[in-house]
């Protein structure tokens, strides 16, 4: 059921954030010149969506629960991507769009991409790292403690993997 919850929501959010918004931005935007070069965009498009999978399958799966505000995981999730950056969901989602606005070589696609990064980040840290802490205590102090918000951290792996 949390699978099935998750998908859903991965439909509404993500996929109103990455896709149904970008075309509203590009509707507003001259075609561009197709280029060689863009296709890099395809990259962390193409590492955005594996993250985004990965970290909603653990959610789901370990956390039991889903991305959904009203209805999140039961257990801090600290396995897969989340040992090495406490937000790699949010790090998904801003490596599609940024990887779309390489793609389709869109400064407002950018700029949209910057915007919501800003969106993520004030969400975070007023929002959701208060509640996490408020939720699992202790364990999510730690957590934060070792694990970075946005920038992954290699250092220390064999302790965190032993959690």
């Amino acid at each position: 059921m949390n699978l099935l919850k998750t998908m859903i929501f991965t439909i509404l959010v993500p996929g109103t954030v990455t896709i149904l918004i970008p075309r509203w931005v590009l509707a507003a935007e001259c075609s561009q010149p197709i280029s060689v070069v863009r296709f890099i965009g395809l990259i962390p498009l193409a590492i955005g969506v594996a993250i985004y999978l990965w970290c909603a399958w653990d959610f789901a799966t370990a956390g039991k629960g889903t991305p959904v505000v009203f209805d999140p995981p039961k257990r801090l999730v600290v396995r897969g991507l989340y040992k090495f950056v406490r937000n790699p969901m949010y790090v998904g989602i801003l490596s599609i769009l940024f990887g779309e606005a390489l793609l389709l070589t869109s400064p407002y696609l950018f700029g949209y991409a910057v915007m919501v990064t800003t969106i993520f980040h004030c969400f975070v840290v007023w929002y959701e790292e208060p509640a996490l802490t408020k939720k699992f205590g202790d364990e999510y102090r730690q957590y934060r403690a070792q694990v970075p918000r946005w920038l992954p951290s290699f250092n220390n792996r064999a302790e965190r993997s032993a959690q």
